[in-house]
């Protein structure tokens, strides 16, 4: 397949006041993408009643928009590095929110699981492009260290956020708002963007698509999340878990032939040249598989050992939400000052200290200020710096043609991350907590409890591990330059602040300047 792009000859640039729209824009539709993987949780068992679903089948509405979501995310940033970044941006948004639409109108299982993986699809095109035009927009150091802080404190809140939205929702309205709310949002963000976000693509010379490629990858990726999120159901010994990851391993392997073989590849591993970036993905899955799993085992202990409501469920959330959010928006002055290494190891050592602290959780006379809350507010500063640095780091030094593909290999760690270390944590879970009954205990909510402890002791553990791999592969050479940089472009952009701006000559009446 051979697509004909024209090349921009400079990155596009933006006026102060543009630049502020398109984050706005920007970190509103990631949160829509994030809240999306998480607030439907709490309206499983509504929509189970009204679908007739199978339980084995229900955790396919959550698992059939993960599955697409982290096996079309690299194909979708690279996709928008030559195609161009808003046209995908905006058409994810179309797919989502039709999707999201239909969904809401299902009438039956398939129909449901169907539009929540075409919103994965959707959501898979939307979050690298996004990601990507801040890297593009925003220039490398303190005024990218901001933009990526509002970022990460959006996107942070937006997975606690998830459920008490989702409560409010099902308990207000019907669990079919929980899709439809996504609609009127997705439409205005893309109806907004050819106002408010300049087109930029890859400067490269790239000509052609790398078909064979982009296949071998997204079915290999697609393949790899199916195999580890259906662990639950078939176990990681079964056969057809094995000859899946062995199926997946063999289009991965293709994938790395047919590139070193192309021209122009859809992966071009000279990325892979930059140490920081190296280490910033492998570190980002660990955070996936420690941090995303909590939201699951929380909401868990909540409504079925304290036996909670969907809707007191979601209000929990909220110190955690706030948590997050804070931290990370001062996550970003942290990195200007210090570079972005300390605050990744530290903000990952807080979130192994609140998992750590989870693990303590009682099935008997436990509540929430006395039990909760405080592992929420420590794993919740930790999040924030956590998220924020490795996202700069896997960004960092890289190229303006490689901001897509760069944005959606840091992604895809975190999102497939997350789908395994959610599979092996609820085996763990479940294991521990089947062992309690044939040991003879017959208490459910002890049994429950003792199976979610043991699951936030192994989550904590891969949080140190990924603390431990951040010290040791992540460059503080490139850390302290990027701190050095950041800090000379603030005494910089102080100096020429201090200066009239000369009047805008560009007849544009959105601030935004096309080259």
């Amino acid at each position: 397949m051979t697509t004909t792009l024209s090349q921009p000859k400079t990155t596009p640039l933006y006026t102060p006041r543009a630049k502020n729209l398109a984050l706005v824009l920007l970190a509103m539709t990631q949160f829509v993408i994030v809240i999306d993987a998480s607030i439907v949780n709490v309206a499983l068992p509504s929509i189970g009643a009204a679908l007739h679903f199978a339980p084995a089948d229900l955790s396919w509405v959550v698992n059939a928009y993960v599955l697409t979501f982290g096996g079309f995310l690299l194909l979708g940033g690279r996709v928008a590095d030559l195609l161009g970044r808003r046209r995908m941006f905006m058409l994810g948004l179309v797919v989502f929110s039709l999707a999201s639409f239909a969904g809401g109108i299902a009438q039956s299982e398939g129909w449901l699981i169907a539009a929540r993986a075409v919103q994965g699809l959707g959501a898979a095109m939307v979050a690298p492009a996004a990601l990507s035009i801040i890297t593009v927009t925003f220039s490398e150091g303190a005024e990218r260290n901001r933009a990526l802080g509002i970022w990460g404190a959006v996107a942070g809140a937006g997975g606690a956020a998830g459920v008490l939205l989702g409560g409010i929702l099902t308990s207000g309205l019907s669990w079919r708002w929980v899709l439809f709310v996504n609609v009127p949002i997705g439409l205005i963000a893309a109806l907004l963007a050819p106002r408010t976000l300049a087109e930029s693509r890859a400067e490269d010379g790239t000509t052609t698509f790398d078909l064979p490629g982009a296949v071998t990858v997204t079915a290999g990726l697609s393949l790899l999340v199916y195999t580890v999120v259906d662990t639950v159901n078939v176990g990681w010994g079964s056969t057809a878990t094995l000859a899946r990851l062995a199926g997946a391993a063999a289009l991965l392997i293709v994938f790395v032939v047919i590139e070193l073989r192309q021209r122009h590849p859809l992966m071009p591993f000279s990325i892979f040249r930059l140490r920081t970036l190296r280490g910033a993905d492998i570190v980002g899955l660990l955070i996936g598989m420690s941090l995303f799993s909590m939201f699951f085992f929380i909401s868990l202990y909540l409504q079925d050992v304290l036996h909670y409501s969907p809707i007191k469920t979601g209000i929990c959330y909220l110190p955690l939400a706030v948590g997050i959010a804070l931290s990370a928006a001062a996550a970003s002055q942290l990195v200007t000052r210090v570079g972005f290494k300390p605050p990744l190891i530290a903000g990952i050592l807080l979130v192994a200290g609140g998992l750590l602290w989870f693990s303590q959780v009682p099935a008997a006379g436990g509540s929430f200020a006395a039990d909760v809350l405080g592992p929420s507010l420590l794993a919740g500063a930790g999040f924030g710096p956590a998220f924020v640095s490795v996202t700069i780091a896997a960004v960092t030094g890289t190229e303006p043609h490689e901001a897509g593909l760069a944005s959606g290999l840091i992604n895809t760690s975190q999102q497939v991350g997350g789908a395994l270390g959610l599979a092996i944590l609820a085996t763990v879970a479940s294991s521990r907590t089947q062992s309690l009954f044939h040991a003879g205990v017959h208490s459910s909510a002890v049994a429950l409890t003792k199976g979610f402890d043991l699951a936030f002791l192994v989550g904590a553990g891969f949080a140190v591990a990924g603390a431990i791999l951040a010290a040791v592969l992540i460059s503080s050479r490139d850390s302290r330059e990027h701190s050095k940089a950041a800090r000379s472009g603030q005494a910089a952009g102080a100096d020429a602040a201090a200066v009239p701006a000369a009047a805008d000559p560009s007849p544009s009446a959105r601030g935004v300047l096309r080259p």
